[in-house]
């Protein structure tokens, strides 16, 4: 899974479970369509962080295995999944390539959901290859658009980010910039026959607990980066943001991505 380190999101796996937006349906039901999946089939979720999109695929599964490089992360998927008690699923911490060492299973579906930029792409894709059955495939999922209009609420949240965490996203013990070669790209260079498919625009309703809850989720806004801070820039954050709505909720028009690679 790439060598970006297990201290990446640490710290953020309760925040994660809590606060990350759901998935919408219509993902799920898209991807069981695509691929006949009729609970007989393997899955792997590749970063699967704390689990919630992996246990939602097993009414449409045979077994899942979640794998993900951050021990916190996969703590707290298990316990979800102990909550839940919904299918098979098998939590590995740890890259790709060790758990091919000690696994020889074979997967109809691969589901990468916004961690494929974190990974050495053109390497996972060679790994992935031989474990997915013939006509089976892998799916990226990323909501990513850098040509997307910002509603004012977040123009200001991003603001206020820079001005309280810095200028240069960190990431773990280093700064993160989105790849410059697409993932679009990355797949068809690799051996996979590419798909890119755009999901209808759904709708998240946020609240400023869950906007903070959600950055203190990600790499960059870790709550240990603000130091002694956090009140004050929870304080900033609140203040500034309900001059945008008085309700104090917010929305957020989101299009989903999925590129297929199938083999």
């Amino acid at each position: 899974m790439g060598d970006y380190g297990t201290n990446l999101f640490k710290g953020a796996a309760s925040y994660y479970s809590r606060y990350r937006p759901m998935y919408p349906a219509s993902l799920i039901r898209f991807l069981v369509q695509e691929f006949s999946l009729n609970g007989e089939q393997n899955l792997l979720d590749l970063g699967c962080g704390t689990g919630q999109l992996t246990i939602r695929f097993s009414d449409w599964t045979n077994k899942i295995v979640g794998i993900d490089t951050e021990p916190e992360m996969i703590n707290e998927a298990r316990r979800l999944h102990q909550q839940v008690r919904l299918g098979q699923i098998q939590w590995f911490n740890g890259t790709l390539e060790q758990y091919k060492e000690s696994h020889n299973d074979q997967f109809t579906l691969v589901t990468i959901a916004k961690a494929f930029h974190w990974m050495d792409r053109d390497r996972i894709l060679e790994e992935l290859y031989d474990l997915i059955d013939e006509g089976g495939g892998v799916a990226i999922i990323d909501n990513y658009d850098p040509n997307k209009s910002l509603k004012p609420w977040q123009e200001k949240l991003n603001e206020l980010i820079e001005k309280w965490y810095g200028k240069e996203r960190r990431a773990g013990k280093s700064t993160y910039n989105h790849p410059v070669i697409s993932h679009e790209e990355v797949l068809s260079n690799s051996k996979f026959e590419v798909e890119i498919h755009t999901l209808p625009t759904y709708e998240i309703n946020w609240t400023i607990e869950s906007i903070l809850g959600n950055l203190y989720s990600t790499s960059y806004g870790a709550r240990r980066f603000l130091g002694n801070k956090v009140e004050e820039f929870e304080k900033d954050v609140k203040q500034s943001l309900l001059k945008f709505s008085s309700s104090g909720e917010f929305r957020e028009s989101v299009n989903l991505s999925v590129k297929l690679g199938r083999k």
